[in-house]
């Protein structure tokens, strides 16, 4: 990673994304991640992102597991080797989050996303998974099941044991073996069972010694009337290892079969963690898709800079190159002059990396072939340069490499020398960068900067807000406003003498004084404005909500009107199918009557 984008601190945002990872390799992946500069690739990166964050917010994130790297096994397995036990439980384990990524994506499948040609390349292999897990019960253990013949070999094992356990007891149990015995036991020492002896009675005893104990006091003889038996209970733990080896290789076979397959849905699996990391890191964040483009375009809405605590960050509006290719920005230090800095320059990279924004809906950012900051003391010891001297070496890089698709953030823009020459070298740095197409963003202390910035077309001042009245920036940054010092207010409400600021004031000169007096007018008229606007707006909220009150109200109406309307409709048609009804009968009886025969 270069030293621009690690000034910026992209490299704390990809550790905090690599925290999101399951396995070691995705972490890995999400550390090495680097910002694109192709506004296709990024806009896919974006979408792959953000339908991510969709699915999880829909369905939950599917789960990667711990999985390891084992494709060097897979190709050992497919040359022919014979894996390991944990090897094994490991390719298992890989074949099991295969598939329940892939039933997870099929429960989903009702969103269709740009990531599907990723799982759908995803080659569940269940009856291989089970064969294996079925087989193997753990590093250490075979499972009896694991094939007919190693169940039969294990039961005749058991079996053989137990008919030597069946001796050794009757021969522990006699009173005359009793007096030779250490313990009344029965052990096992090097695979075979024995019976512990005292060692002054070892010729006592015929059998096959095997072991002593620490302390010389006890030997472990293997009664003669077992040897037969515990020689054929070694036979058969000989078959037993014979036919575990071939169960692992046949299972090693069957999975080397299929190394190709596993190993690119391994390579699937690690890229998908590592978007699903991006899509919970931009929860985390409370992030957006941003818009992007490739004309140098950033228009940031309540940005916030991702590495400061959240309960503490101030949202802040940042524009540039959309009416102006350069902001001055001005103001007392500890004001966030820096932040906002880093902010434009980190969300532009992370945006870059595929990676949503912390900023409100509809920001947009800007794609470029290069980010250049100068940001931060970059004195070097070993190369014993000054700060100045460090400062204008870092200068002198970003001048030979700025374009027309460089962004280039500059912090205390001439700092460190005598402040007349700082700054006429600041405004000649920035006339250059400006005419090699940069895309520019810069703080300073000097004023003749924002002098430069209110007669330079394409300039625009900006500052970093700042409450004279709690002696406290609030973090805003204020685009059109160039900063003031407010050194001499801030002296005053410290306490400093009434007659020291006046004399300061006089020695101030009248250009700058001017200057000054302009800003605060136009800091007081900003502020009024400020004021009229959230007026405005609460004015417009209310209007709003009086209006929807309004139509709610009539929409009310216009359905009881209907109602009544529809019930009066129901009646009468009630009323005239009665009166039809009624009609009909009286009809009915009429025609009867016609037809009775006279009465004579």
């Amino acid at each position: 990673m270069n030293r621009d984008h690690i000034s910026l601190e992209l490299d704390k945002i990809l550790e905090k994304l690599a925290e999101q990872t399951s396995f070691e390799d995705a972490a890995e992946l999400a550390r090495s991640i680097e910002p694109s500069s192709g506004l296709f690739e990024v806009n896919e990166l974006l979408k792959e992102t953000y339908d991510a964050h969709a699915l999880s917010g829909r369905f939950g994130a599917p789960s990667f597991g711990n999985l390891h790297n084992i494709t060097n096994a897979l190709r050992r397995a497919q040359a022919g080797a014979v894996l390991t036990t944990l090897e094994l439980l490991r390719a298992a384990a890989l074949l099991r989050v295969i598939r329940s990524v892939t039933e997870w994506r099929d429960k989903s499948a009702s969103i269709e996303t740009c990531l599907d040609m990723r799982f759908n390349a995803l080659s569940p292999n269940k009856f291989l998974e089970n064969k294996i897990t079925s087989s193997i019960l753990s590093e250490e253990e075979i499972a009896d099941n694991a094939s007919p013949e190693l169940a039969s070999i294990r039961r005749k094992i058991t079996a053989a044991s137990s008919r030597i356990r069946e001796k050794l007891d009757k021969l522990i149990r006699s009173s005359t073996m009793q007096k030779y015995l250490q313990d009344s036991i029965v052990t096992i020492r090097s695979g075979r069972f024995v019976i512990p002896v005292k060692a002054e009675f070892r010729s006592a005893v015929p059998g096959l010694v095997h072991d002593t104990s620490s302390s010389g006091a006890t030997v472990f003889i293997e009664p003669m009337s077992v040897v037969e038996a515990n020689n054929d209970i070694r036979l058969l733990r000989s078959k037993e290892q014979t036919e575990i080896d071939r169960i692992l290789a046949e299972l090693s076979s069957e999975l080397g079969a299929y190394a190709d397959s596993i190993s690119q849905s391994y390579r699937i699996l690690t890229e998908l963690n590592v978007i699903f990391a991006k899509a919970h890191l931009a929860y985390k964040m409370k992030a957006t898709l941003p818009k992007m483009n490739d004309s140098g375009r950033i228009i940031l809405k309540n940005a916030r800079h991702p590495l400061i605590d959240p309960e503490k960050v101030v949202p802040t509006n940042i524009e540039l190159g959309v009416s102006f290719d350069t902001l001055v920005v001005t103001g007392p230090n500890t004001g966030g002059k820096t932040v906002s800095l880093k902010t434009m320059g980190l969300l532009s990279l992370m945006a870059m990396c595929g990676l949503m924004v912390p900023a409100s809906d509809n920001s947009e950012l800007s794609v470029f072939d290069n980010v250049l900051a100068d940001i931060g003391d970059e004195q070097s010891i070993e190369q014993s340069l000054s700060t100045f001297s460090a400062h204008i070496t870092n200068i002198k890089r970003i001048l030979d490499t700025a374009d027309e698709k460089s962004l280039v953030l500059i912090d205390e823009l001439g700092a460190g020398t005598d402040p007349v020459e700082g700054a006429a070298l600041a405004a000649a740095i920035l006339e250059k960068l400006r005419s090699q197409g940069a895309r520019i963003a810069s703080t300073t202390h000097y004023a003749e900067l924002k002098s430069f910035a209110l007669d330079t077309p394409g300039v625009e001042n900006a500052c970093c807000e700042f409450d004279v009245a709690t002696l406290r920036p609030t973090y805003k940054l204020l685009i059109g406003m160039p900063g003031r010092s407010n050194a001499f207010a801030i002296s005053e409400r410290l306490g400093i003498s009434t007659d020291v600021v006046d004399r300061a004031k006089e020695l101030v000169s009248m250009e700058n004084s001017r200057f000054e007096s302009v800003v605060q007018k136009l800091e007081e008229s900003r502020s009024d404005l400020d004021r009229r606007i959230a007026e405005a707006d609460e004015l417009k909220a209310k209007a709003q909500e009086e209006l929807e009150q309004t139509r709610l109200a009539a929409e009310e109406s216009r359905k009881k009107s209907e109602k009544e309307l529809s019930d009066a409709r129901a009646m009468a048609e009630s009323i005239i199918t009665k009166a039809r009804a009624k009609k009909r009968q009286s009809s009915k009886l009429i025609s009867a009557v016609w037809r009775m025969p006279p009465i004579l």
